[in-house]
């Protein structure tokens, strides 16, 4: 069920059982431009993972858990500081790539909503746009709560404020191209309302602490890498497997336009925001 690397020695829960739909669905989605994310998309929100791992402390010893890691950025970083690291995603073209940038981090394919490891197995636990996704956030933010020790903290990161995000002109623009949400669905904005965020940290049994906005301006020299990297996220690949590539391409290059600068490439504006919670 749970693969890795096996230098890391971490508990597994063996009472699990994955929600295999929604893992499989949301890995045919992010997989399909695993390279491209890595390669271009990821980078955007580099300073975003600098910032949590500054302000958490995140040092040599310390155990954290990144889930929703992706091709394993935030990981990277941890390791490097002297973390011992565990990264959790659904898709296995990312955790692939992760793994080559990382060998020393551990890999794990798994739902955020039922994590595979015991109680009280990490100091820390992230989310990078990530539980604003789940079919149940709360739930998912109850199993962090579960696995981080007394005293350790849970941090999840999200969209900024909607006019703070430039980058919002272009998922607007996806909105048409995309299927109809079930009900209830979260989307990018989710939890960028702080009193929704609170709310929902607090419904998981969390004590809500700071929240921290951070500029990650998103930088491309043309327009080819800018469309390799919007094009490359699970939901924007959703858009093109519902209305098509050239509709989509159009869409995003007609947003993204007012961003071009004077040299031909573009910069998008973005704040991300992040909370730290404490068990």
């Amino acid at each position: 069920m749970c693969t890795g690397v096996g230098r890391i020695t971490m508990p597994l829960r063996k009472d699990i059982v994955m929600s295999k739909e929604s893992v499989e669905k949301q890995a045919s989605l992010w997989g399909a431009r695993a390279e491209d994310w890595a390669e271009v998309q990821e980078s955007v929100v580099r300073p975003l993972f600098e910032a949590v791992a500054q302000r958490c402390e995140v040092h040599a010893g310390m155990r954290v858990l990144d889930v929703g890691c992706g091709a394993g950025g935030f990981v990277q970083i941890a390791t490097s500081r002297g973390a011992t690291t565990t990264g959790m995603d659904a898709t296995p073209e990312l955790l692939a790539i992760a793994r080559r940038r990382t060998p020393a981090a551990r890999f794990d394919q798994g739902d955020l909503e039922s994590l595979p490891y015991d109680d009280a197995s990490f100091d820390l636990v992230t989310g990078f746009n990530s539980f604003q996704y789940a079919a149940d956030p709360v739930q998912g933010l109850r199993e962090a709560r579960r696995v981080v020790k007394k005293g350790g903290r849970v941090v999840i990161a999200t969209w900024g404020k909607p006019e703070d995000c430039e980058g919002a002109a272009y998922l607007a623009a996806l909105k048409p191209l995309l299927p109809p949400p079930p009900p209830g669905a979260g989307g990018p904005f989710a939890l960028s309302d702080e009193a929704a965020l609170r709310a929902i940290v607090e419904k998981a049994g969390l004590g809500s602490g700071a929240v921290v906005d951070v500029s990650c301006p998103w930088e491309y020299p043309d327009l080819s890498v800018a469309l390799r990297g919007l094009l490359s996220s699970g939901p924007v690949v959703l858009a093109i497997r519902t209305s098509g590539e050239e509709k989509v391409r159009a869409a995003t290059t007609e947003a993204i336009a007012p961003f071009r600068t004077s040299g031909g490439g573009y910069r998008i504006e973005n704040k991300f925001r992040y909370l730290v919670a404490e068990r």
